[in-house]
């Protein structure tokens, strides 16, 4: 990504931390075209440092969006994206980032991704591993995502597959959504574990531990989980703290959606060949789970 790519970050009442983030990248050997700060609606501080950041440096824009009133899971932070698209006409680009505004990572972090998508031409969606730090080290935090998965928190998109999974979808489980489609059209997608990122936010914190796993089962039933991977989900969760409730939340969730019979991703082809990816998986056939790169 030698200076072919561009950045949209989304934040919303963020002031706390994306301080760490914009030194972050303002101290990167390979500095983005362009990035794009987007205010989703914030009340906080958050504005103004990204009316700061921009007046700094000439690759830095701000853009802000009017406050909605409440935090829209899923599709909000996606239309926030898509506004910061808007500001990229004209500039030419081979790789685009979505980079959330509560993280900070190494001054070579996007150097080392570059070399990565370079050594692997069919590889699609990229990124580092997301921390939290626990007695002055990285641990990864979410150690049961499947080898396909790359966090939302940072994903970076080649352009060709980009275009080809037609951007990402304004919904919860868009970060799946994404790398599914990826891998059924031929790409690959996976983490980069020696690239750590410090969350400085705990993932879930701004929602707590049941609303954050029942989002994250809507989010799953929205993404076209069949209901026997779902459950067999739910079981290996169960030994996760707090014990019982992680994999409960995560069932009502799921089933909240057949209640209220909301609509699932509209892409039938998709759901197709992701639970037929599911069942090869549950019958220890080769599937996205165990496909090495």
């Amino acid at each position: 990504m030698a200076s072919d790519y561009v950045m949209i970050t989304p934040a919303r009442d963020e002031a706390e931390y994306l301080s760490h983030t914009i030194v972050s990248v303002a101290a990167q050997t390979v500095k983005p075209r362009l990035w794009v700060l987007v205010n989703d609606g914030s009340s906080d501080a958050t504005p103004a440092l990204m009316d700061a950041a921009a007046r700094q440096h000439h690759w830095i824009r701000a853009v802000h969006r009017p406050n909605r009133g409440f935090r829209k899971s899923g599709g909000g932070v996606i239309e926030a994206f898509y506004d910061g698209c808007k500001e990229l006409g004209g500039i030419s680009w081979e790789f685009i980032v979505k980079l959330d505004g509560d993280l900070s990572f190494e001054p070579d972090y996007f150097e080392k991704c570059q070399a990565h998508f370079v050594a692997e031409p069919k590889l699609g969606i990229g990124g580092g591993t997301i921390c939290e730090q626990v007695d002055g080290q990285l641990r990864e935090e979410a150690t049961g995502d499947p080898p396909f998965h790359v966090r939302g928190a940072t994903k970076i998109y080649r352009r060709e597959c980009w275009e080809g999974i037609g951007g990402l979808l304004a919904a919860p489980g868009w970060d799946t959504l994404d790398e599914v489609k990826a891998n059924m059209m031929g790409w690959r997608t996976r983490s980069f574990p020696e690239l750590k990122l410090h969350h400085h936010r705990y993932a879930g914190k701004a929602d707590g531990a049941w609303k954050n796993w029942f989002k994250n089962g809507r989010a799953n039933y929205i993404s076209g989980y069949h209901p026997l991977f779902m459950f067999c989900k739910c079981l290996s969760r169960l030994r996760e703290k707090p014990y019982g409730l992680v994999s409960l939340a995560l069932w009502c969730g799921y089933a909240s959606g057949y209640a209220r019979r909301l609509p699932r991703v509209d892409d039938r082809e998709l759901i197709r060949y992701f639970r037929g990816q599911q069942m090869r998986r549950l019958t220890l056939r080769r599937s996205l789970w165990n496909t090495r790169v």
